[in-house]
């Protein structure tokens, strides 16, 4: 039976309070709901949330199993790229694979999704990876910039060893100009709240869910958890009364934890809900955008083995908040800030030295001597254990889902930072190799020798002239 063998998540460690954002922009007359958003860390964006998520989805599965990756996003760095295969390369996946762009709509992340159930039922694909990662700009003192928030959720397709069986789906497609974004923009447009409520969300969503249960003769009462994106809360409430659905069937919209995650929204949800669920649940998730998406889901008894799963609840649990209004805008780039003389050098790649590194530069994979077993990195001919020295005796060592500690370190005032200062030191890896890293998601005052780390795929610059954002693998404390 097709559907999910596995899910990840991943929330960036930064909030941001509702009130932060009033005090700044309150004179515009924009007044938020309670609650908080989570905002990207500088160094981070769509591309690697998701290989964030996409590693927490394979958990110890062999990445040799997995033939396709399909990427939602309505935000990707790239529109000429495709932001998939960049996934795929940092997540260190087969060249063989089958890789896509799921673009333009809020709901892609539910229409990738139907596309892997698609592609495994007709036996294209055996396991495809749906990442789905929103981390969208919007316009200081907006209605969007209290509504939306940053993250990414993954999730395994496949046919064995499921832990939800996909059940059956339905859907409608409309071309309702709510929100938009012409090619080159750099902020989406929106419509009048009112009709976006009125003539799309409280109409699309009640149409698909009961188009669903129509189709295959259910009762709203059969469902665990209906999930569904809570952009308007009242409303939010009033469809399930309409559908005679009970509050407590109502799966936590996420709103005043996280903020509207676009595309990786109602995929969020159903991670949310699978962190719960118990054998013989069903589970009805629905997206919103151009029309929605309702699909639905059997827990099985597999579902025992996802426990301890570094998923929605996990991450919620850490975090920090982002008290500066204005920090917010220098890591979004919405205001200039002078990095000095060194900000201006450039550090970018090029390209053809990217691709011919690509597995050391965006897979983080090194050597390991085949002779005496000592991992390294970068990639090595002769072995750097002076007690060996063999000569092009190496194998493909993946550091990435390694974990270490910090050897040394330093906190860098005078380097070209967003936040200073910068922190980077030496990583001995558990079970050998050691290398120098940036540091990420951490305070200087909270970093030791000894400190347990691990590695975190982050972008590393944006060289706006050439349109290039270039990606690297930092370190972060396990914690986080």
């Amino acid at each position: 039976m097709v559907g999910i063998r596995s899910y990840g998540a991943y929330i960036p460690r930064y909030r941001m309070n509702h009130n932060t954002i009033f005090t700044a922009v309150g004179f515009l007359g924009t007044f938020p709901p309670p609650g908080e958003n989570a905002v990207a860390n500088h160094d981070e964006d769509a591309l690697s949330m998701a290989v964030a998520a996409g590693t927490n989805c394979q958990g110890g599965m062999k990445r040799e199993v997995i033939d396709g990756l399909y990427l939602a996003t309505t935000s990707q760095p790239y529109m000429l790229r495709q932001n998939s295969a960049l996934v795929a390369t940092a997540l260190d996946l087969q060249s063989n694979i089958r890789t896509a762009d799921f673009i333009g709509s809020a709901k892609s992340g539910t229409t990738a999704l139907l596309s892997a159930f698609d592609a495994v039922k007709g036996e294209m694909s055996s396991n495809v990876l749906v990442c789905a990662s929103d981390c969208r700009l919007s316009k200081p003192g907006s209605t969007q910039e209290h509504l939306y928030g940053d993250g990414a959720a993954s999730l395994l397709v496949g046919s064995d060893d499921v832990i939800a069986t996909f059940e059956g789906a339905y859907g409608v497609s409309y071309d309702f100009p709510d929100r938009w974004r012409a090619s080159g923009e750099k902020f989406e447009h929106a419509w009048e709240d009112r009709f976006i409520r009125d003539s799309g969300y409280r109409q699309f969503i009640p149409e698909v869910i009961s188009g669903l249960l129509k189709k295959y003769n259910l009762n709203i009462k059969d469902f665990a958890k209906i999930a569904y994106p809570g952009l308007y809360p009242r409303e939010h409430g009033a469809i399930a009364k309409r559908l005679g659905a009970d509050p407590a069937q109502l799966q936590d919209t996420l709103l005043s934890t996280i903020g509207d995650t676009g595309a990786a929204s109602p995929l969020m949800m159903l991670v949310a809900a699978l962190e719960d669920a118990k054998p013989g649940d069903r589970i009805l998730v629905v997206s919103f955008g151009n029309g929605s998406d309702a699909l639905f889901f059997q827990v099985t008894e597999e579902i025992g083995n996802m426990a301890g799963r570094r998923g929605v609840k996990k991450h919620l649990n850490l975090k920090k908040e982002l008290t500066s209004y204005e920090k917010y805008l220098a890591f979004r780039n919405l205001a200039p800030v002078d990095l000095g003389i060194r900000g201006e050098i450039s550090i970018r790649t090029p390209m053809s030295a990217l691709f011919r590194e690509r597995r050391v530069v965006l897979s983080l994979c090194g050597s390991k001597c085949k002779a005496c077993g000592t991992p390294q990195y970068p990639y090595q001919r002769v072995c750097v254990n002076p007690d060996c020295g063999a000569v092009d005796q190496m194998e493909d060592y993946r550091f990435s889902d390694k974990k270490g500690v910090i050897f040394t370190y330093t906190g860098d005032n005078l380097a070209a930072s967003i936040d200073p200062p910068s922190v980077y030191g030496l990583v001995d890896f558990d079970g050998g190799g050691r290398f120098w890293f940036d540091f990420t998601d951490c305070d200087l005052d909270s970093v030791r020798v000894g400190m347990p780390v691990e590695m975190t795929f982050r972008r590393r610059y944006v060289d706006e002239p050439s349109g290039v954002h270039g990606y690297s693998w930092k370190a972060t404390p396990v914690s986080a």
